[in-house]
């Protein structure tokens, strides 16, 4: 039986860790590496389907812990599965909630079974356990589906990280006894281990050895800085097996994709485009934007002039901020369609740099015009 997911290794860059690949899924064949829009309760904030689709996402996501609070892992069941209910015919993610259970729920209590929590909706108590995750996934329908794990903040103390990555490790398996749709739902390992290599190495070879179709790097982009962040995904990437999709959990700022890529990571996720969108923060070629600044009230260029999204291609600045300072939806959803578009555009020049072997000048180029501080940037 071949496995729901399976990756394609196209080509390598001659002098990084950077790879060109394509993942299979029961819902298409999409080129890696690939940023994914966050739909955390089943709608990328402000967006239709269809606008995703024209501007070329293939894969997004949806949250666990949320669909599981409202409306409910049965009632999405019923619909058909998300890809029914949420009319998104190509591929979908899931997360296994157990980030959301640590950073938004109350009164945790993790035990060797799962977690004790007060959801942060109405305050019920509640308890997620690998093999409930599991079944909440099931009922959802998505494509790739992730283990639950405990993300420990990043600086918190080795010997508590130790018994952190053991517990994953353990629960991971629970979680594959668990699975009852492997042919049709692919599921990931998620690697922690916060900075200690010994950790990483150990959680790696721990879910390499339970043969998952996937694999994924949490515990990062929690308040490490982005020279911390690379350093640990440059000893962990050679890890996993390159016959198998890189997942980095969590990360969606432009020079955390490139530096990701260039470390042979395939896969990125966050809900940071949409997050900034909201309070009138735009990408853009020369680096972010403001839009709802005063400077911009009488600014009738696009958002970014090196842009042909929908929103640099029919509206002006000056009328974006003024329907973000008038509290009206539209002005959101502009900023949210170009921040999504300059996100998936970037991935594609980033795939066409390694076909070309020049992602490293590419980086240099893009940071250059982003006006990134190198001295920030760890070098590659």
């Amino acid at each position: 039986m071949k496995p729901a997911i399976q990756y394609h290794l196209i080509k390598k860059e001659k002098h990084t860790g950077a790879r060109l690949g394509e993942i299979i899924t029961p819902h298409g064949t999409f080129p890696t590496p690939m940023f994914m829009p966050v739909g955390t309760n089943a709608s990328v904030k402000t967006m239709a389907p269809e606008e995703l689709a024209k501007m070329g996402a293939t894969i997004i996501l949806a949250n666990t812990y949320h669909m599981w609070l409202r409306p409910g892992e049965q009632i999405v069941k019923e619909a058909g599965g998300l890809h029914q209910f949420m009319n998104w015919p190509q591929g979908i993610l899931t997360d296994s909630g157990g980030f959301q259970v640590f950073s938004l729920a109350k009164m945790r209590d993790i035990t060797e079974e799962g977690v004790h929590f007060k959801n942060h909706l109405n305050g019920a108590k509640m308890f997620l356990s690998p093999e409930k995750a599991i079944q909440i996934e099931n009922d959802l329908g998505p494509d790739i589906m992730m283990s639950l794990d405990e993300c420990p903040p990043f600086f918190q103390s080795y010997d508590y990280v130790r018994h952190s990555v053991a517990r994953t490790s353990r629960w991971a398996e629970r979680g594959l006894k668990a699975h009852r749709h492997p042919d049709t739902q692919g599921l990931f390992g998620i690697v922690q281990g916060a900075g200690f290599k010994d950790l990483r190495v150990q959680s790696a070879r721990d879910l390499v050895s339970m043969d998952f179709p996937g694999y994924s790097i949490g515990g990062l982009s929690v308040g490490e800085s982005k020279a911390e962040m690379n350093h640990v995904l440059e000893f962990t990437t050679p890890l996993l097996p390159e016959n198998k999709p890189r997942y980095l959990m969590g990360v969606g700022s432009a020079d955390a994709l490139i530096d990701g890529a260039l470390r042979g990571v395939d896969m990125f996720d966050c809900v940071l485009p949409t997050r900034i969108a909201r309070n009138g923060t735009v990408m853009t070629s020369h680096g972010r934007l403001v839009v709802k600044n005063a400077r911009y009230a009488h600014d009738f260029g696009p958002l970014d002039d090196n842009c042909d999204c929908y929103a640099c291609r029919n509206y002006s600045r000056a009328y974006i901020r003024h329907l973000i300072k008038a509290n009206e939806i539209f002005g959101i959803h502009l900023t949210s369609y170009h921040n999504l578009y300059f996100l998936l555009h970037l991935m594609q020049q980033v795939r066409q740099a390694i076909r070309m072997d020049n992602l490293l000048d590419f980086r240099a180029h893009f940071f250059e015009q982003y006006g990134f501080n190198q001295k920030n940037a760890r070098n590659f």
